[in-house]
């Protein structure tokens, strides 16, 4: 069995590939890499470092996670690595926060994020409090093949923390303290907001909550229960997914729902009138938020799958665009090397000015709040303002994952480069790009995006535009142009 990482850490399925034999494994390449690192820099600063290397390690709240992290600090332990363990499960943001907090040389988080209850996953984050960067990955997987099936190092839990090893810590007092410097609690406070906050079973179901009620929040908490199989649920804040929010938001009672996902780095929301408010429309809100009432300015970084919206306010506001691949991991290497105002995926993960470079639904959620309190009104009110501007306008999104049958990924995009039409749902073509699938868009702004996926025969496409019916014309011509094209691929 080979352990590959993918876009943000490895996942599998929980007793079949994701074992504690395996996890153990990747805590010794993880051990070996760190100490290795740490021996370069000591190298190329012409001395010995003072201090033994440090990671941090936490996990989130799918079943054994917590005996799963407590497995990785024994193997890192026991290769002299000093470990900051978190006394409970922690939000991916929240681990990889300590990381930069305790000065740590990075972390290893236990989750598989959004992912069925079934699968559980390790993500590896750098010292900068973001995930380690492919190559890092690779050099872990490369150094899983070459123990050939050595025994990792363990020192026993109790022995290692005996020995000042392990250090267990609560990681909420310093990220809150940091949290307070980008959001304005005394103005969410002034609003005296209601709040439906849905944790989805996952890790942060003691975390927003407990935010929005220190800024003076009366909150509702649904689904924050310790509940390792997610009771059934795909822990993903989407539509779909969010029918008890949605519920509860069309009672009324409510100004706003939040929802984090299974390691609380993907953020969703609910208006009062129970409207899915998607993240493109919350990325966009946050820009214009922190341009017209923070004064704040730094480039846009947006993956392909992302909305054209913020691409018409970087133009309001005249501030540069990067359109990325998708993968948090390439919006982080702007935030590590320019001011980067806002940086996001169409699944959720957002960062901001001053935060670290990693998706954050807790912090957005934050923001949200922050958002409507100063504008004192809904977001579904301040997103019809929005697209009523004549410099901004109505935009629409929609997805499908669709089976195929097997094929290359490479192949694929290089066919349908070779065959793009000129029209696409009967607007003219303006540009094709194969940054990350191909991205045809339009002379009206609108686009779609076929994607395969690199793992399975699973074809994503995407389309935005100003209307639901060329939306969902783009996604079925979409559809029917990747199908021609497989098929080809089929027949040579």
């Amino acid at each position: 069995m080979s352990i590959h990482f993918g876009t943000d850490g490895w996942r599998a399925v929980i007793s079949e590939e994701f074992t504690f034999e395996n996890v153990r494994k990747v805590a010794q390449a993880i051990a070996e890499k760190t100490l290795a690192d740490v021996a370069l820099r000591g190298q190329a600063n012409g001395a010995a470092p003072q201090q033994p290397p440090s990671l941090v390690v936490g996990f989130d709240t799918r079943f054994l996670s917590d005996r799963y992290a407590m497995a990785v600090a024994e193997v890192l332990a026991a290769n002299g690595i000093h470990v900051w363990l978190t006394h409970g499960d922690s939000p991916t943001p929240v681990t990889s926060f300590a990381i930069v907090d305790k000065q740590a040389d990075g972390g290893v988080m236990i989750t598989a994020s959004h992912n069925p209850p079934r699968y559980n996953g390790i993500k590896l984050k750098a010292a900068f409090g973001g995930s380690a960067s492919p190559a890092d990955c690779k050099e872990v997987e490369r150094r899983i093949v070459a123990a050939n099936g050595a025994a990792p190092k363990r020192m026993e839990f109790e022995e290692a923390v005996d020995a000042g090893l392990i250090t267990r810590f609560d990681p909420f007092p310093a990220y809150a303290a940091h949290v307070r410097t980008l959001i304005d609690f005394e103005k969410i406070a002034a609003a005296n907001l209601s709040v439906a906050v849905d944790a989805m079973y996952g890790a942060g179901r003691l975390y927003l909550a407990r935010l929005l009620r220190e800024a003076g929040c009366q909150v509702r908490e649904l689904r924050n229960e310790m509940n390792p199989g997610f009771n059934g649920i795909h822990p993903e804040p989407i539509a779909r997914h969010l029918e008890p929010l949605i519920e509860v938001m069309r009672s009324g009672d409510y100004h706003l729902g939040l929802a984090t996902d299974g390691d609380a780095d993907r953020i969703g929301a609910v208006d009062v009138t129970g409207q899915f408010v998607d993240p493109h429309c919350i990325m966009a809100l946050a820009t214009e938020h922190l341009v017209r009432h923070r004064n704040l300015r730094g480039s846009i970084v947006k993956t392909v799958s992302t909305t054209q919206m913020l691409n018409r306010l970087a133009a309001r506001y005249h501030l540069p665009v990067h359109e990325t691949p998708v993968g948090f991991n390439h919006i982080t290497e702007h935030m590590l090397h320019e001011p980067v105002l806002i940086g996001g995926e169409e699944s959720g993960g957002i960062s901001i000015q001053g935060h670290i470079p990693e998706g954050d639904g807790l912090l957005m959620g934050l923001l949200l709040t922050e958002i409507v309190a100063v504008e004192r009104k809904s977001l579904g009110e301040l997103l019809h303002e929005l697209m009523a501007s004549e410099d901004v306008g109505v935009f629409r999104y929609g997805r499908i994952d669709q089976p195929v049958r097997p094929f290359k990924k490479a192949d694929l995009v290089t066919r349908l480069m070779a065959n793009a039409p000129d029209c696409l749902a009967g607007e003219r073509i303006a540009h094709v790009s194969d940054r990350d699938g191909v991205k045809f868009t339009l002379a009206d702004e609108s686009w779609l995006l076929i994607r395969p996926s690199g793992t399975e025969p699973v074809l994503r496409v995407y389309a935005e535009a100003r209307t639901d019916a060329q939306v969902k014309a783009l996604l079925k011509e979409g559809v029917a142009l990747a199908e021609r094209q497989i098929a080809a691929l089929a027949a040579v």
